[in-house]
């Protein structure tokens, strides 16, 4: 089964599932992108900070799937962003996943020198190392400030969303200005509470689906695009298996009343400003 996929505002398309690496370990991540990969997705998301790019770039290498048809995504840290590192960030990002460009380069967080990263992040496009620009984790006064300089619109927001967390204000912003929702978390990393809602479980009996698959299939009918990451090559055959179904507008209706606008990442934004520049790593470590 192949995934459909979603036209962005530049013209190029995307899938509607993808990959996600987050928390991965090496071994677990090399061995969860080529099975990924072998059953359709064509997606891979990972990140300087997570330090799995070298095992995603084995992965894809080993999977047997030609690179052009895979899209693959990257994002560089806050402490990455004053212009020069942030060139060399991205130069470094492809030399570890063993690529020689990226289609999506995404600015992973909205602290510290955000333009002179997104000019470099531009230059990058212009130079043929990068496809396509989005952001991770940018709210709507963080995308206006970019919407006001940027020459190069980004593609799409990555942003935590799942059913207990359905950020219904900045979807309807990212519409208004032809920006893709990316959803991270979109399992709710993995509430049992979420998953075993009784809305959730009586769909899962209707359509003969796991409740996974039930929530991953809502995020698409909302025209979102999750990317669940599991180390099991079973779990994540099954999450890709979410195309051939889909729900009435009362059964829509009922998935938005779980909306709580819960976040299960909780810190305030002035700590998290202050941790993410404690976050200094050398990724070029990793193996």
């Amino acid at each position: 089964m192949e995934s459909k996929t979603y036209l962005l505002n530049n013209g190029m398309a995307i899938p509607q599932i993808g990959f996600g690496t987050y928390r991965a370990a090496r071994a677990d991540c090399e061995h969860a992108v080529e099975a990924a990969l072998r059953s359709g997705y064509r997606l891979i998301d990972t990140a300087n900070v997570y330090m799995n790019e070298r095992a995603v770039g084995r992965g894809i290498a080993n999977s047997g799937i030609e690179r052009g048809e895979i899209v693959l995504a990257s994002k560089i840290w806050p402490t990455e962003y004053k212009s020069k590192k942030a060139t060399e960030a991205i130069d470094r990002t492809l030399s570890r996943l063993g690529a020689d460009h990226l289609d999506l380069l995404l600015l992973h967080q909205p602290f510290g020198r955000v333009e002179e990263a997104w000019k470099a992040a531009e230059d990058a496009v212009r130079a043929g190392k990068v496809r396509m620009l989005g952001v991770s984790n940018f709210d709507e006064n963080d995308l206006e400030k970019l919407l006001g300089y940027c020459t190069i619109k980004p593609v799409l927001d990555q942003v935590e969303c799942h059913p207990y967390c359905q950020r219904r204000t900045l979807a309807q912003f990212l519409r208004k200005n032809g920006i893709l929702l990316e959803s991270w978390y979109p399992l709710g990393n993995g509430d049992t509470e979420l998953l075993g809602e009784k809305t959730v479980m009586n769909l899962s009996e209707k359509y003969k689906k796991t409740p996974v698959q039930i929530v991953l299939c809502w995020h698409v009918e909302e025209g979102y695009l999750p990317i669940p990451g599991t180390k099991n090559p079973k779990h994540a055959a099954e999450n890709f298996n979410i195309f051939d179904f889909s729900f009435t507008n009362e059964e829509m209706s009922s998935l938005r009343s779980l909306d709580r606008n819960e976040r299960l990442f909780r810190m305030k934004r002035g700590i998290q400003k202050y941790v993410v520049f404690l976050q200094r790593m050398n990724y070029d470590r990793q193996k």
